[in-house]
């Protein structure tokens, strides 16, 4: 009977409350968008390959300010396809020993090469940079089939998430090989890969080993 009786006493005295001022009663206000490096909108990205669309994160959950998230995205089979598009360029970037862990500098030469390709193109770096990476996977690869002294080849079709990480790869290995003792630095020579890629001209060395990887496994019969 007490706990009721006090139970009145503050619902009564609620009534002479003013609640004019409450946040909660407030609409909330709508996020704003989230821009990569503080300046190109992952949301006016469009992937022209429908198969990708899950393994290439850039935009809505994938979006961040700063390509920088430290997840644990090997810890698991297949985490990795979590991991924004553009961290996973970065961690490729870091190959070779003693580039490994150099993880700012590599964040400041893809934005360089960023600010290079709206340069060069007038188009959003992100958007090339996918167009890039579509282009760039093989579709079709050949595997080795038999054992003992009897292997012969196979050709098989390649995953979407095998595709992927050919491409960030050919794409970042083609970079650092323009790089090696020439004048250019990584960046703009990072920047001419990815626009020649996304073009997909012969000028780009992702775009001549994908082309080469489909040849080769092309003269190879199905079973």
């Amino acid at each position: 009977k007490q706990w009721y009786q006090r139970r009145v006493a503050i619902t009564a005295g609620d009534d002479n409350n003013d609640w004019s001022n409450n946040v909660a009663d407030e609409p909330e206000s709508e996020a704003t968008d989230i821009f990569v490096f503080g300046k190109w909108n992952p949301g006016e990205v469009q992937m022209k390959d429908i198969s990708l669309t899950d393994y290439v994160g850039v935009k809505d959950k994938y979006a961040v300010y700063l390509p920088h998230t430290s997840g644990r995205y090997s810890k698991k089979r297949f985490r990795k396809a979590q991991c924004p598009i553009v961290e996973r360029v970065i961690c490729s970037m870091m190959m070779h020993g003693r580039n490994n862990g150099k993880k700012l500098l590599t964040m400041r030469i893809l934005k360089h090469a960023f600010e290079i390709i709206h340069l060069m193109t007038g188009e959003n770096p992100l958007q090339v940079l996918v167009d890039a990476i579509v282009n760039s996977g093989p579709r079709e690869d050949s595997t080795r089939i038999g054992r003992a002294g009897t292997a012969r080849r196979q050709a098989v079709d390649v995953s979407p998430m095998r595709r992927v990480n050919q491409a960030i790869w050919l794409l970042c290995t083609g970079a650092r090989e323009a790089a090696f003792r020439n004048v250019k630095t990584i960046a703009e020579c990072l920047a001419d890969e990815l626009v020649n890629a996304a073009k997909g001209s012969s000028n780009s060395y992702a775009i001549k080993k994908e082309k080469s990887t489909d040849c080769d496994s092309a003269l190879i019969p199905l079973l």
